[in-house]
């Protein structure tokens, strides 16, 4: 398999097969992440990325699981990602599943005609970073959109039939008034858009980010893990929406919580709150197990 630079992937997608489709992030200036600082956006041409799909058909056989890389590939012309997709789906018989991860100005570039025909040729997995419904934040962290502009992204690709998962960051505003803000902002967008899946992460300064320098000079002041805790919880009282799965497992949370909205929300609440109430540091993942 060829490979620039360093790979990034959902959990989700360990045992996909990973086709790089464009090199880098179409945004890239989220001042929280550190994924792609190293590599200048561009797109792959069609050819190669033809060839690697042919070298992993050789190598790899049948594949059931695609996800394509890196950080935005749904940048791509439309045509072009769907002569990669058929091709995919040409070439291997057991294929059931493409994913990508989406910017949201990259998915508002296309049109609900454009969506729904990547949708029916096979493109049924998008990850699209929300972080957060707070549009004072969203320009803080130079996302490149607002709450309203994220909103639509994400309701496209769900009206599309496209299945979505949305991330969310966990103090992602630090400490102060603005926490709570931000997890009642992101409850609400999320409730609003109703993702078939929606994830917490926990903020995670990365050398050479803002983020990271912010941190360092005492710009911004980091959420302990209790605090972190009381703004899952806070997200999780104010999603009214149903059938939403909510999969708090990341390796960057404090505390591994997973279910389904609502058929789960007392439970997951429940246990939330008891951490809250014992304030015991033993219930929580340690900082030698957590991760990005």
């Amino acid at each position: 398999m060829r490979y620039e630079g360093n790979i990034f992937r959902p959990f989700s997608e360990a045992n996909s097969y990973l086709l790089q489709c464009t090199i880098g992030c179409s945004h890239n200036q989220c001042t929280f992440c550190g994924m792609y600082k190293d590599k200048k956006y561009r797109e792959r041409p069609l050819a190669e990325i033809l060839e690697d799909i042919a070298m992993a058909k050789a190598h790899y056989g049948d594949q059931e699981k695609v996800f394509l890389c890196d950080g935005d590939a749904i940048a791509l012309d439309t045509e072009l990602l769907l002569k990669i997709i058929r091709k995919l789906y040409q070439t291997f018989p057991s294929l059931r599943h493409v994913g990508s991860y989406v910017g949201p100005q990259s998915t508002l570039s296309k049109t609900m005609e454009d969506l729904k025909t990547l949708r029916a040729a096979g493109l049924t997995k998008a990850y699209i970073g929300v972080e957060t419904g707070d549009d004072e934040l969203l320009k803080k962290v130079k996302k490149g959109v607002s709450s309203e502009q994220m909103l639509q992204a994400g309701k496209n690709l769900v009206e599309a039939g496209i299945n979505l998962s949305a991330m969310v960051l966990l103090g992602l505003a630090g400490r102060g008034e603005g926490s709570r803000r931000h997890a009642l902002a992101t409850a609400k967008i999320c409730d609003e858009m109703q993702p078939q899946y929606l994830a917490a992460l926990t903020i995670t300064p990365v050398p050479g980010t803002v983020l990271y320098r912010h941190v360092q000079e005492g710009k911004f002041e980091m959420l302990n893990p209790f605090e972190t805790l009381e703004e899952m919880k806070q997200m999780l009282e104010n999603i009214h929406a149903d059938h939403i799965k909510f999969v708090g497992t990341h390796a960057s949370n404090y505390l591994p919580v997973t279910g389904t909205l609502q058929r789960d929300k007392a439970k997951m609440i429940a246990s939330i709150a008891s951490v809250l109430e014992s304030r015991d540091e033993r219930m929580l993942r340690s900082d030698e197990m957590r991760g990005l």
